[in-house]
């Protein structure tokens, strides 16, 4: 994996207490499909200003001296896996989210965010 590369999200989540969650703007009363932990992590600071690299190095630090001695290796899996479900994208440069995809669906103005969806011709359902 190119650990250089920037990555960015995909997708509408919802960040309730410590629970990140996949979200549909059109349909929010309708189950949320919660992610595990780290996938959560992940798809939080895939905010397109960093790279992979970075985000070892912010996670490395949050553990202080001992981080866990997989670390990277379970970055990359999540990373891999969230590619693979399109809900992250990788790319060479830093990108700056639309306004719909920069924060979590309880910071979002919903009305501004459909209206911006509906002019970028995006399928976010």
């Amino acid at each position: 994996m190119d650990t250089s590369k920037y990555f960015y999200r995909n997708v509408i989540f919802s960040k309730t207490k410590n629970q990140v969650s996949l979200i549909d703007i059109y349909n929010p009363e309708n189950k949320k499909q919660v992610l595990e932990p780290w996938f959560g992590i992940v798809l939080q600071l895939a905010d397109g200003q960093h790279t992979i690299d970075e985000l070892f190095s912010l996670l490395s630090e949050k553990y202080k001296e001992n981080p866990p001695a997989n670390l990277k290796k379970t970055i990359h899996s999540v990373i891999e896996r969230l590619v693979k479900s399109n809900l992250i994208m990788l790319t060479g440069k830093a990108t700056e989210l639309p306004y719909y995809l920069s924060r979590s669906y309880e910071h979002l103005d919903i009305e501004k965010a459909k209206k911006l969806i509906k002019e970028d011709k995006i399928n976010l359902s």
